[in-house]
């Protein structure tokens, strides 16, 4: 009778959300399992339909490309979930039914949190990506007082998700205006907050790289790469080799299934062992 969760997605070889909540299982001792669980777009309805059955299921994690996919096809939706108009994580309510909810706007928060707590002249994100993922991200900078700029292949669809998702003067850019070199001259940064976001696929095993000059970053700017495989992306070493410093995927990956866990299993994962944690998925 051992409860268990899931991660979905196409593909779902390559994920670490089992790693990381088998960890937390072990290290709780719960009579639990976490497994993944490969889902294509075809089958996402079918899947659910099946999973409501069994009572041993707890929810799942989901994944690229099902994020807005899924949207339809639960009972409720966190407000959180339905602004971003993504979900991440599935859980089934004590009434039986099926909850979606967004942790990876707080997962990708956390590692930014003790700087966001002060005070800045002026915060400015560069967000390169339109996909699920780079919804939260949009989402949870907005309300952080961010001005973004939206970066993708495609201006038009940078554009109708930053007018779907926030208020206020934001800006597009199509993504290989960042791949040459610039010599624009930045202000003055002192007491600034500057980010420069992968939130694409690029960059993952078995994906191109993201091309990206680091002359188009503000001095002092953070450098954040949403890639977990590999943890050490050409974007991340290009940021340190610029003397920027960085942010690796693992950060938003465990904070947001930190989060998850908890609707699934109903306790709190142990985030003092974070170090270790993370010893063993980079292993």
């Amino acid at each position: 009778m051992t409860q268990y969760a899931e991660v979905i997605g196409d593909p779902i070889s390559q994920s670490k959300s089992p790693a990381i909540h088998g960890y937390w299982i072990e290290r709780l001792g719960l009579d639990a399992a976490y497994r993944a669980h490969h889902v294509r777009s075809d089958e996402l309805e079918s899947y659910l339909a099946a999973r409501r059955t069994d009572p041993l299921w707890r929810g799942c994690n989901v994944t690229m490309p099902h994020k807005q996919a899924v949207l339809p096809l639960v009972d409720r939706l966190e407000p959180l979930a339905k602004r971003v108009g993504a979900v991440n994580t599935i859980h089934r309510a004590k009434d039986g039914a099926l909850v979606g909810r967004n942790t990876d706007v707080g997962g990708f928060l956390e590692p930014l949190r003790a700087r966001l707590v002060g005070q800045h002249y002026f915060r400015m994100a560069r967000v390169l990506g339109t996909g699920g993922a780079a919804r939260a991200i949009v989402a949870g900078l907005a309300a952080e007082g961010f001005t973004l700029v939206l970066a993708g292949r495609d201006p038009g669809k940078a554009r109708a998700l930053l007018d779907s998702l926030v208020d206020g003067e934001h800006h597009v850019a199509p993504l290989d205006h960042f791949a040459s070199a610039t010599d624009f001259a930045f202000d003055d940064r002192q007491g600034c907050c500057d980010l420069v976001i992968n939130a694409s696929p690029l960059g993952m095993r078995g994906q191109p790289a993201l091309p990206f000059d680091w002359s188009h970053a503000p001095p002092g700017s953070i450098a954040y790469d949403i890639v977990t495989d590999p943890v050490e992306t050409d974007f991340l070493r290009g940021a340190r080799e610029a003397g920027f410093e960085t942010i690796d995927g693992l950060s938003m990956l465990i904070g947001q299934a930190a989060a998850a866990f908890t609707y699934f299993f109903e306790h709190e994962p142990p985030r003092d062992t974070d170090a270790q944690l993370r010893h063993r998925l980079i292993a």
